[in-house]
């Protein structure tokens, strides 16, 4: 085999390259696991096979300079291949510790954030904080407890990327998922019958709801000095017909929920079905925000103290902030896995 400079040159910065982005250990004769070839002399190794790649090349004809930047240019960049021959990941998260990562962390983020934003919600409203106070602090909880999970999280499953391989036996202990899959993991689908069963009791409550806000002026606990009923919720939502378009926006609901049913679904549905779910909480959250769901009339012939009021306008605002995020996040399942 004859070299010229110029192949010298190239091979050797080459090989340097890949020596400098390996531990110390692995330069040059040192021992490595079963599975990663012991006792080769990775220096040597490259330079051989560097030199009978460019060999090959010759002898049907190429230019040796020219082969010889050809064959470097297939083994690629000099870092990929160290962390090759060093076994060390070039990915935060590999493939066999992805989808354990990901559902973790939404199951995290599904529980424990809405959890950390009910809990401060609900201490700020006993503290009588106001409406936007309440909420500023309740979405800055919430955003603040997904970074920390996002980022430990993340932070873990990248250490365990990087030290399992090491225990397991390098790369090869890094391609077995950390979990087996197994047919027995399947969901049972649900059937027709138990879906047309939901349909109707969502149904049913939807009238019932329904119902019940629309008698709410003429069916009450309380009365005024002429005897006439006290509604309940603010005349403010009769007076404004703002009533009128929430019932609505609860009849659209109940149109989505049958087009889940019956239609075929698919990206656009899924966004107007979302859409269309968020749509009567953020009315809701708008209400109890301004304190517009209760009327004063009726409070005051009660007795209910004021603090009840705060209590029952806080409820509000995180039961319509749970449920923003619960439809967002369904709506996002349904789009992509359809």
């Amino acid at each position: 085999m004859t070299t010229t400079a110029t192949t010298n040159t190239l091979t050797d910065r080459y090989v340097a390259a890949v020596l400098r982005h390996l531990p110390g250990s692995r330069r040059s004769g040192s021992r490595r696991s079963e599975d990663q070839r012991p006792d080769i002399d990775i220096e040597r190794e490259l330079r051989a096979s560097i030199a009978d790649a460019v060999d090959d090349r010759v002898e049907v004809g190429a230019d040796r300079a020219e082969a010889e930047f050809a064959v470097l240019t297939e083994l690629g960049d000099p870092a990929r291949l160290a962390a090759g021959y060093a076994d060390r990941p070039l990915q935060l998260i590999g493939p066999a510790l992805y989808l354990d990562y990901t559902r973790l962390l939404t199951a995290l983020l599904v529980t424990i954030v809405p959890a950390v934003a009910v809990a401060v919600g609900l201490v700020q409203g006993l503290r009588g904080a106001g409406a936007l106070d309440l909420i500023g602090d309740t979405l800055g909880a919430a955003l603040t407890t997904a970074a920390h999970l996002v980022c430990w999280t993340t932070l873990l499953f990248a250490t365990i990327e990087r030290v399992a391989g090491r225990v397991t036996g390098g790369a090869a202990g890094r391609r077995t998922p950390a979990r087996r899959w197994t047919p027995d993991a399947l969901p049972e689908p649900p059937t027709r019958r138990a879906r047309y069963g939901e349909l109707i009791i969502y149904t049913v409550a939807m009238v019932l709801f329904t119902t019940l806000i629309l008698l709410s002026p003429m069916i009450s606990t309380e009365t005024d000095a002429h005897d006439a009923p006290i509604g309940v919720f603010a005349p403010w939502l009769w007076q404004t017909g703002f009533v009128y378009a929430f019932i609505a926006l609860v009849t659209l609901n109940l149109a989505v929920a049958y087009a889940k049913h019956y239609a075929r679904w698919s990206v656009p549905l899924a966004v107007a079905g979302t859409l269309v779910e968020i749509a009567c909480p953020i009315a809701l959250l708008w209400l109890a925000a301004g304190d517009r769901v209760l009327n004063p009339g009726f409070t005051q012939a009660a007795a209910w103290p004021q603090s009840a009021t705060t209590w029952i306008n806080t409820a509000l605002i995180v039961v319509s902030a749970l449920t923003i995020v619960f439809a967002v996040i369904d709506g996002i399942a349904r789009a992509t896995r359809r």
